[in-house]
């Protein structure tokens, strides 16, 4: 059986990731069929990701250095290979996934400045290199995407905890973040789709949707 196609979303919170996602989903599953079609998120995705998750997102979790945070990342990942991601490829499905290694070589190869080099020796190790066929990054200004994700988690905040310890970051922190993702998309154009600038939804749902054409019919799906 042919191996699948493993496609990722990247972006700062508040770029639009989510509704894209959401999109290109209902797009890919009217296509191909529900069964065709696996949705992710890193981190999280299973049972031992959403722990991690719950631990490196929540406000309260303060003082992780950042090599830790980078390790958890790392560590989640190696999870979502194992029981999400490489099965699916391997049954010939459309992987859809939110974040992979692109956001730990931002946020913490980029933000942390922990380099690149570290992030992606760590990649080849624990991911054995597997990289996305098509990275769609959404890169809208960035004033605009920290406000949006701050209202955003706000709303969203309770008793129970959040997922606001990166919107806690300064500015400096994820000016950081987006020069670094622009710098990967630079490095690998063939695999990521940078798509900049304040567009609307449709705008970027129209280039999502031509760059996964493309990729399906390359992929023979």
């Amino acid at each position: 059986m042919p191996r699948g196609l493993f496609i990722t979303f990247e972006g700062l919170d508040g770029s639009g990731k989510t509704t894209q996602m959401r999109r290109l989903t209902a797009w890919l599953t009217k296509r191909l069929g529900e069964e065709a079609v696996v949705v992710t998120r890193q981190p999280g995705g299973t049972a031992t990701g959403d722990k991690i998750r719950a631990l490196v997102l929540d406000s309260r979790s303060g003082g992780l250095a950042p090599m830790t945070e980078m390790a958890l990342m790392f560590a989640d990942r190696a999870q979502a290979i194992k029981e999400v991601i490489a099965p699916a490829l391997a049954a010939g499905r459309v992987v859809v996934c939110d974040r992979f290694t692109d956001s730990t070589e931002a946020y913490q190869g980029g933000g942390r400045e922990l380099g690149s080099e570290t992030v992606l020796d760590l990649h080849r190790l624990v991911c054995g290199g597997l990289q996305p066929d098509l990275t769609l990054l959404l890169l809208p200004p960035l004033k605009g995407s920290l406000e949006r994700a701050r209202r955003r988690n706000a709303r969203e905040a309770d008793e129970n905890g959040d997922e606001n310890r990166f919107e806690l970051e300064q500015e400096g922190f994820y000016g950081r973040a987006w020069a670094k993702y622009r710098e990967i998309a630079q490095r690998e154009p063939q695999r990521v789709m940078a798509i900049e600038g304040e567009l609307t939804i449709e705008e970027v749902h129209e280039r999502v949707i031509a760059a996964v054409t493309e990729k399906l019919a390359a992929a023979g799906i």
